[in-house]
């Protein structure tokens, strides 16, 4: 039987802490979709207000990686580099948690056994065929300590972050959705111009601008409908942080760290507002904040666009060189054929 297309997968978290528990349920899902897997976590934690965003910066994109990487792990080993996986975080008190059109044009919806969402779920998500997996066993739940100074305002007005943002992936995903997490109004995501990009490896296979832009706002909107999105194109290092004053906080990946210091050596020159840069440790191999296992998830399951373009390059590649092959065929087909026909008319049954 064939896999679905699209799969939901909906659970309800106790707190913070990684939710080894639903290792099982998401290696199913993500086991059985077949283009596209949707994770959605409800939880009070999640409802406005609740917690510090800021302050629990780390806490969350730990939490978010540990889910991204069960599901990705699944897909490479399935060589299933494209697929699309979303993971949600939603109140259980937000009236428009979810849109009434959220199911539409999914096909199984996965959920854990025992699980009760508190949220109300739409019509139309119920009546799509549920799934239900036992969850491994969970340990008693220990609070986590806010992992940012208690300072940091609970959420900030805007944040900013840049990228190329090719063949949108995982680790784009927890860099998008920490800047939307921290955030109460708007999210400015640069999106590094095509022509800065012709030295990149495979760069045949690149996606265009408007579709790298397009996806970043489509995934954001999913995330967190209700702030507000500028996705602008950028072709330096500082984008609209070199001259924007409403700016409060930059997000950065480990390995980009560098241009946050450039950013705010510009800010001071220019005497702009200083920006609270906070830190996407998980997405860097070398990272000391995530556990080991994760680590080595991490390692094999390469979020990076590099890897994807050369995954595309080489499946194009065997593809050419099987179409190439076929053709041979044909055309020795072909020759064989003639030469058959052609032994036929020269010696005919009246000539026998």
């Amino acid at each position: 039987m064939a896999s679905p297309h699209t799969i939901l997968l909906l659970a309800s978290l106790p707190s913070l802490s990684i939710p080894h528990f639903l290792a099982p349920v998401i290696v199913s899902a993500a086991s059985s979709a077949h283009d596209h897997l949707r994770i959605v976590l409800f939880s009070r934690i999640f409802n406005a207000g609740a917690i510090s965003h800021t302050q629990n910066w780390e806490n969350v994109q730990r939490l978010l990686t540990y889910v991204y990487v069960q599901a990705t792990k699944v897909a490479h080993d399935m060589d299933k580099l494209l697929m699309q996986i979303d993971v949600l975080l939603k109140g259980v008190n937000d009236e428009e948690s979810l849109p009434e059109d959220f199911g539409k044009g999914c096909e199984m919806v996965y959920r854990v056994s025992g699980d009760v969402i508190v949220a109300a779920l739409c019509p139309s998500l119920l009546e799509i065929p549920h799934r239900y997996v036992s969850a491994e066993h969970s340990e008693s739940v220990t609070p986590l300590e806010p992992s940012e100074p208690a300072n940091l305002p609970y959420l900030l007005p805007v944040t900013v972050l840049g990228g190329t943002f090719d063949h949108l992936h995982a680790g784009h995903k927890i860099l998008l959705s920490m800047a939307a997490w921290i955030a109460s109004q708007k999210v400015i995501v640069g999106v590094t111009d095509a022509a800065l990009l012709s030295s990149k490896s495979n760069a045949h296979v690149l996606e265009s601008l408007e579709t790298r832009k397009s996806n970043v706002r489509s995934f954001l909107g999913l995330f967190k409908p209700e702030l507000e999105y500028d996705i602008v194109t950028i072709d330096d290092v500082y984008g609209p942080t070199g001259w924007d004053p409403n700016i409060q906080g930059l997000i950065v990946s480990r390995e980009t760290i560098s241009g946050a210091d450039m950013i705010a050596t510009h800010r001071e020159k220019k005497q702009l507002p200083k920006l609270t840069t906070f830190i996407i440790d998980v997405i860097s191999h070398s990272s000391p904040n995530i556990t080991a296992d994760d680590l080595e998830l991490l390692r094999r399951t390469k979020m990076s666009s590099t890897s994807i373009r050369n995954w595309i390059a080489e499946r194009e590649k065997t593809q050419q060189q099987q179409e190439l092959e076929e053709s041979k065929n044909r055309n020795q087909e072909g020759k064989i054929k003639q030469v058959e026909r052609g032994e036929f008319g020269w010696i005919g049954p009246q000539d026998a």
